[in-house]
């Protein structure tokens, strides 16, 4: 009896002792599944991602974007690059058109405290006329700003947004966009959760606009030091101008983080 109690304090010393490492464990789950869609997170990324233009309005015709990109911290400075893929419509009844689109970067300089909740950063944009063919880019080259804002306070809400606007400063076409992206992520349980993240696209120089709104669910894996984030989101446009504009578009990518060793 007394060796079979003193084994029953040891197991119960043995627990005791392994909570702390429990939690912490936790945490870090927890804010590392919080973290998984921060575009200010302090890591380098790479994200695989694909709009399919299901349908567009004015025409029969469809289209497909892929972006590939990658993000690195230097610092307070957080550089994301981007290299557009795409099939559009080429116009007057000739065959579709497919090739890389217009390269960008842009440099965010985070403003807020790195280990706080909410975060925010501004910094100026870049894109390169890349394009192979003209429907895919703008023949110049164009310049602006970003801004980005995300907030993790919750374990279970996390929101935020991003906004950009680039023109052109060279080349034959005239360029001034204004890109709205604002994004919520509701975590559900085991690393699952719903999703909204469309982008709200306004083309000043030709005076058209597309605003959708998503519905989607995504799912993210921690392994190692690799958080994996994979997504599906089907977005439905609610007010749009302008012929060849999305009706109706299946956002879906896959999102690798690395988190430092």
């Amino acid at each position: 009896m007394l060796k079979a109690f003193q084994a029953g304090l040891v197991s119960c010393a043995l627990m005791l002792a392994a909570v702390p490492a429990m939690a912490q464990l936790a945490e870090e789950e927890a804010k590392a599944l919080a973290n998984a869609n921060n575009p200010l997170a302090n890591m380098v990324a790479f994200n695989i991602q694909n709009y399919y233009y299901a349908s567009l309005y004015g025409t029969d015709d469809t289209a497909n974007t892929a972006w590939l990109r990658y993000a690195q911290p230097f610092g307070r400075w957080l550089m994301r690059a981007s290299l557009p893929i795409g099939t559009a419509p080429a116009g007057d009844g000739q065959d579709p058109v497919s090739g890389i689109g217009d390269f960008n970067v842009f440099f965010a300089y985070l403003l807020s405290d790195p280990s706080s909740p909410k975060q925010y950063g501004v910094g100026p944009l870049l894109a390169a006329p890349t394009a192979s063919e003209a429907a895919l880019g703008a023949d110049a080259w164009q310049a602006g700003a970003a801004a980005v804002y995300f907030d993790a306070s919750s374990r279970i809400v996390q929101w935020g947004g991003l906004v950009t606007y680039q023109t052109d400063f060279t080349g034959d076409d005239d360029t001034s966009l204004g890109v709205l992206q604002p994004f919520l992520m509701i975590q559900i349980g085991k690393g699952t959760y719903l999703r909204s993240a469309a982008l709200w696209v306004f083309d000043l120089e030709k005076s058209t606009y597309n605003v959708p709104i998503g519905f989607g669910i995504g799912k993210v894996v921690k392994s190692g030091n690799t958080v994996f984030n994979m997504f599906i989101e089907p977005q439905f446009t609610i007010l749009h101008d302008g012929i060849g504009q999305p009706e109706l578009q299946i956002f879906a990518g896959l999102n690798l983080q690395f988190l430092p060793k």
